[in-house]
Protein backbone atom coordinates (compact mmCIF):
# COMPACT_ATOMS: atom_id res chain seq x y z
CA UNK A 1 0.00 0.00 0.00
CA UNK A 2 1.15 3.54 -0.68
CA UNK A 3 1.80 5.98 2.14
CA UNK A 4 -1.49 7.66 1.16
CA UNK A 5 -3.33 4.72 2.70
CA UNK A 6 -2.13 5.71 6.16
CA UNK A 7 -3.32 9.31 5.77
CA UNK A 8 -6.77 9.45 7.37
CA UNK A 9 -9.64 10.74 5.23
CA UNK A 10 -13.03 12.03 6.34
CA UNK A 11 -15.53 12.23 3.47
CA UNK A 12 -18.49 14.59 3.75
CA UNK A 13 -21.00 14.05 0.97
CA UNK A 14 -24.47 15.41 0.44
CA UNK A 15 -26.69 17.44 -1.85
CA UNK A 16 -26.31 21.12 -2.65
CA UNK A 17 -27.22 23.33 0.33
CA UNK A 18 -26.85 20.61 2.97
CA UNK A 19 -24.14 22.68 4.66
CA UNK A 20 -21.25 20.54 3.42
CA UNK A 21 -18.98 23.42 2.47
CA UNK A 22 -19.27 25.33 5.73
CA UNK A 23 -19.13 22.21 7.88
CA UNK A 24 -16.16 20.71 5.98
CA UNK A 25 -14.12 23.90 6.26
CA UNK A 26 -14.80 24.19 10.02
CA UNK A 27 -14.08 20.50 10.67
CA UNK A 28 -10.81 20.67 8.68
CA UNK A 29 -9.81 23.74 10.66
CA UNK A 30 -10.58 22.08 14.03
CA UNK A 31 -8.75 18.89 13.11
CA UNK A 32 -5.87 20.74 11.45
CA UNK A 33 -6.41 18.66 8.28
CA UNK A 34 -6.30 19.62 4.61
CA UNK A 35 -9.53 20.42 2.78
CA UNK A 36 -10.71 19.26 -0.63
CA UNK A 37 -13.78 21.05 -1.97
CA UNK A 38 -14.48 18.79 -4.93
CA UNK A 39 -17.47 20.85 -6.06
CA UNK A 40 -15.13 23.79 -6.56
CA UNK A 41 -13.07 21.66 -8.95
CA UNK A 42 -16.10 21.04 -11.20
CA UNK A 43 -17.10 24.69 -10.93
CA UNK A 44 -13.52 25.69 -11.80
CA UNK A 45 -13.51 23.53 -14.92
CA UNK A 46 -16.91 24.91 -15.95
CA UNK A 47 -15.61 28.43 -15.37
CA UNK A 48 -12.39 27.78 -17.36
CA UNK A 49 -14.48 26.29 -20.18
CA UNK A 50 -16.71 29.37 -20.22
CA UNK A 51 -13.70 31.69 -20.30
CA UNK A 52 -12.30 29.71 -23.23
CA UNK A 53 -15.66 29.84 -25.03
CA UNK A 54 -15.96 26.04 -25.13
CA UNK A 55 -19.21 24.15 -25.66
CA UNK A 56 -20.29 22.73 -22.28
CA UNK A 57 -22.04 19.82 -23.99
CA UNK A 58 -18.86 18.68 -25.80
CA UNK A 59 -17.55 15.91 -23.53
CA UNK A 60 -14.15 15.64 -25.27
CA UNK A 61 -13.53 19.37 -25.01
CA UNK A 62 -14.60 19.32 -21.34
CA UNK A 63 -12.28 16.41 -20.53
CA UNK A 64 -9.35 18.23 -22.17
CA UNK A 65 -10.29 21.35 -20.27
CA UNK A 66 -10.40 19.36 -16.99
CA UNK A 67 -6.93 17.95 -17.67
CA UNK A 68 -5.47 21.29 -18.65
CA UNK A 69 -7.00 23.58 -16.02
CA UNK A 70 -4.67 24.49 -13.17
CA UNK A 71 -6.65 24.66 -9.92
CA UNK A 72 -5.18 25.68 -6.57
CA UNK A 73 -6.75 26.31 -3.18
CA UNK A 74 -5.18 29.12 -1.18
CA UNK A 75 -5.87 30.03 2.41
CA UNK A 76 -7.23 33.59 2.52
CA UNK A 77 -4.82 36.09 4.06
CA UNK A 78 -7.64 37.63 6.13
CA UNK A 79 -8.70 34.26 7.54
CA UNK A 80 -11.85 34.29 5.36
CA UNK A 81 -13.01 31.63 2.92
CA UNK A 82 -10.38 29.67 1.01
CA UNK A 83 -9.58 31.30 -2.32
CA UNK A 84 -9.78 29.20 -5.48
CA UNK A 85 -7.25 30.02 -8.18
CA UNK A 86 -8.13 28.93 -11.73
CA UNK A 87 -5.27 29.17 -14.22
CA UNK A 88 -3.67 31.78 -11.97
CA UNK A 89 -6.83 33.91 -11.64
CA UNK A 90 -8.67 34.25 -8.33
CA UNK A 91 -12.09 32.98 -9.42
CA UNK A 92 -13.54 32.44 -5.93
CA UNK A 93 -16.46 34.83 -6.33
CA UNK A 94 -17.32 33.76 -9.88
CA UNK A 95 -17.40 30.11 -8.79
CA UNK A 96 -20.15 30.81 -6.28
CA UNK A 97 -22.65 31.99 -8.89
CA UNK A 98 -25.60 29.87 -9.97
CA UNK A 99 -24.17 29.92 -13.52
CA UNK A 100 -21.00 28.20 -12.30
CA UNK A 101 -23.12 25.74 -10.30
CA UNK A 102 -25.23 24.85 -13.33
CA UNK A 103 -22.09 24.41 -15.48
CA UNK A 104 -20.53 22.18 -12.79
CA UNK A 105 -23.65 20.03 -12.58
CA UNK A 106 -23.75 19.66 -16.38
CA UNK A 107 -20.13 18.55 -16.77
CA UNK A 108 -20.14 16.43 -13.59
CA UNK A 109 -22.36 13.90 -15.39
CA UNK A 110 -19.65 13.30 -18.01
CA UNK A 111 -17.54 10.19 -17.25
CA UNK A 112 -14.50 11.61 -19.08
CA UNK A 113 -14.51 14.77 -16.96
CA UNK A 114 -14.89 12.82 -13.70
CA UNK A 115 -12.05 10.54 -14.81
CA UNK A 116 -9.81 13.53 -15.55
CA UNK A 117 -10.41 14.94 -12.07
CA UNK A 118 -9.89 11.71 -10.09
CA UNK A 119 -6.09 11.91 -9.97
CA UNK A 120 -6.27 15.57 -9.04
CA UNK A 121 -8.59 14.78 -6.13
CA UNK A 122 -6.52 11.84 -4.89
CA UNK A 123 -3.51 14.16 -4.82
CA UNK A 124 -5.07 16.14 -1.97
CA UNK A 125 -4.63 13.15 0.35
CA UNK A 126 -1.60 14.29 2.33
CA UNK A 127 -0.65 14.25 6.00
CA UNK A 128 -1.88 14.90 8.60
CA UNK A 129 -5.32 14.10 7.10
CA UNK A 130 -7.93 15.20 4.58
CA UNK A 131 -11.52 16.36 4.83
CA UNK A 132 -13.05 15.73 1.39
CA UNK A 133 -16.30 17.52 0.63
CA UNK A 134 -18.45 16.52 -2.32
CA UNK A 135 -21.05 14.17 -3.71
CA UNK A 136 -19.12 10.97 -4.38
CA UNK A 137 -16.15 11.27 -2.05
CA UNK A 138 -17.12 8.27 0.10
CA UNK A 139 -18.49 6.13 -2.73
CA UNK A 140 -16.06 6.71 -5.61
CA UNK A 141 -13.00 8.83 -4.81
CA UNK A 142 -12.09 7.62 -1.30
CA UNK A 143 -14.06 4.39 -0.83
CA UNK A 144 -11.45 3.27 1.72
CA UNK A 145 -11.85 6.42 3.87
CA UNK A 146 -11.87 5.62 7.58
CA UNK A 147 -14.63 8.13 8.31
CA UNK A 148 -17.66 8.93 6.16
CA UNK A 149 -20.53 11.33 6.72
CA UNK A 150 -23.55 12.06 4.51
CA UNK A 151 -25.29 15.36 5.26
CA UNK A 152 -28.88 15.93 4.22
CA UNK A 153 -31.52 18.59 4.81
CA UNK A 154 -34.97 19.20 3.40
CA UNK A 155 -35.12 20.96 0.02
CA UNK A 156 -37.05 23.82 1.65
CA UNK A 157 -34.36 24.31 4.30
CA UNK A 158 -31.56 24.13 1.73
CA UNK A 159 -33.33 26.69 -0.49
CA UNK A 160 -33.65 29.02 2.53
CA UNK A 161 -29.91 28.75 3.24
CA UNK A 162 -28.97 29.42 -0.39
CA UNK A 163 -31.43 32.33 -0.48
CA UNK A 164 -29.83 33.91 2.57
CA UNK A 165 -26.30 33.42 1.17
CA UNK A 166 -27.16 34.90 -2.21
CA UNK A 167 -29.18 37.78 -0.74
CA UNK A 168 -26.19 38.72 1.41
CA UNK A 169 -24.13 38.89 -1.79
CA UNK A 170 -26.71 41.30 -3.20
CA UNK A 171 -28.07 38.90 -5.80
CA UNK A 172 -31.75 38.98 -6.71
CA UNK A 173 -33.19 35.51 -6.25
CA UNK A 174 -36.56 34.04 -5.33
CA UNK A 175 -37.03 31.37 -2.70
CA UNK A 176 -39.44 29.36 -4.88
CA UNK A 177 -37.08 29.49 -7.85
CA UNK A 178 -34.16 28.28 -5.73
CA UNK A 179 -36.18 25.43 -4.27
CA UNK A 180 -37.24 24.28 -7.75
CA UNK A 181 -33.62 24.50 -8.91
CA UNK A 182 -32.42 22.47 -5.91
CA UNK A 183 -35.07 19.80 -6.43
CA UNK A 184 -34.23 19.54 -10.15
CA UNK A 185 -30.54 19.26 -9.35
CA UNK A 186 -31.21 16.60 -6.69
CA UNK A 187 -33.08 14.39 -9.12
CA UNK A 188 -30.44 14.93 -11.83
CA UNK A 189 -27.59 14.12 -9.42
CA UNK A 190 -29.33 11.10 -7.89
CA UNK A 191 -30.34 9.58 -11.23
CA UNK A 192 -27.17 10.10 -13.27
CA UNK A 193 -25.41 6.97 -14.50
CA UNK A 194 -21.97 7.98 -13.24
CA UNK A 195 -21.39 8.34 -9.50
CA UNK A 196 -24.99 9.10 -8.55
CA UNK A 197 -25.50 11.08 -5.36
CA UNK A 198 -26.11 8.54 -2.62
CA UNK A 199 -24.66 7.78 0.82
CA UNK A 200 -21.87 5.21 1.05
CA UNK A 201 -23.09 2.05 2.79
CA UNK A 202 -20.79 2.79 5.71
CA UNK A 203 -21.54 6.52 5.97
CA UNK A 204 -23.07 8.14 9.06
CA UNK A 205 -26.21 10.05 8.01
CA UNK A 206 -26.73 13.48 9.57
CA UNK A 207 -29.93 15.40 8.81
CA UNK A 208 -29.00 19.07 9.33
CA UNK A 209 -32.55 20.43 9.02
CA UNK A 210 -33.04 22.84 11.92
CA UNK A 211 -29.54 22.22 13.30
CA UNK A 212 -27.06 24.99 14.07
CA UNK A 213 -23.70 24.76 12.24
CA UNK A 214 -21.83 24.19 15.53
CA UNK A 215 -24.06 21.20 16.35
CA UNK A 216 -23.36 19.65 12.95
CA UNK A 217 -19.60 20.26 13.27
CA UNK A 218 -19.61 18.63 16.73
CA UNK A 219 -21.48 15.59 15.35
CA UNK A 220 -19.04 15.19 12.47
CA UNK A 221 -15.98 15.51 14.70
CA UNK A 222 -17.50 12.88 17.00
CA UNK A 223 -17.57 10.50 14.00
CA UNK A 224 -13.82 10.99 13.49
CA UNK A 225 -13.00 10.62 17.17
CA UNK A 226 -15.26 7.66 17.93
Amino acid sequence: MSHAAVVPVLTIDGPSGSGKGTVSALVAERLGWRLLDSGALYRAVGYAAGMAGLDLSDADAMARCAQGTKIQFRAASDGGATRVMVNGHDATDELRTETAGAAASAIASMPSVREALVALQLGFRRAPGLVADGRDMGTVIFPDAAHKVFLTASAAERAKRRYKQLKEKGLSVTLGGLQREIEARDSRDASRAVAPLKPADDAVLVDTTGMAVDEVVAKVIAVVQS
